[in-house]
């Protein structure tokens, strides 16, 4: 685990050296690096290009498959609620982590605040969401229900 932490660190650092995000991840199976990810938020002008989620995206890529049973997160850094998210999705087994988000925070990385947010009552967002009913909100899921070819996940 330690040489996973250590590498995800540098990844980290040389994804600095090259114009990214100061963050790094691996995904492992079965002690094998199935795929690597950094920071690529600034230089894809991709928000949702945070090193855990590239490394996911890269790793189902492998294995052709969109869950990540058996699998370790590994990330410079604790994963965001964003990537955190990509983990559940993706059915990792465990994220292991280096550093923390008040490690973070200290380098204007400062993830509490959307943490926090969820706590709150969906009126004190910082950002509006709104549910509108249109009469036909359900059609998409009866038809996917309807599907005897779908892929549950």
């Amino acid at each position: 685990m330690l040489s996973w932490l250590t590498e995800v660190v540098r990844l980290a650092e040389d994804n600095v050296a090259a114009g990214g995000g100061p963050f790094g991840a691996l995904v492992v199976r079965d002690g094998k690096v199935l795929s690597r990810g950094t920071n690529q938020v600034t230089t894809d002008l991709d928000p949702t290009a945070h090193a855990e989620v590239v490394a996911i995206r890269r790793a189902c890529q492998v294995l052709g498959d969109f869950r990540l049973t058996g699998c370790v997160l590994v990330s410079s850094c604790e994963p965001c609620p964003l990537c955190l998210a990509a983990a559940l999705w993706a059915r990792v087994d465990r994220v292991v982590y280096a550093a923390d988000r008040d490690d973070a925070a200290k380098a204007g990385f400062d993830d509490r605040r959307f943490y926090d947010v969820f706590a709150q009552p969906r009126r004190t967002w910082p950002i509006a969401v709104d549910n509108i009913r249109t009469g036909t909100e359900q059609t998409p899921f009866a038809a996917w229900e309807a599907r005897p070819d779908r892929v549950d996940y």
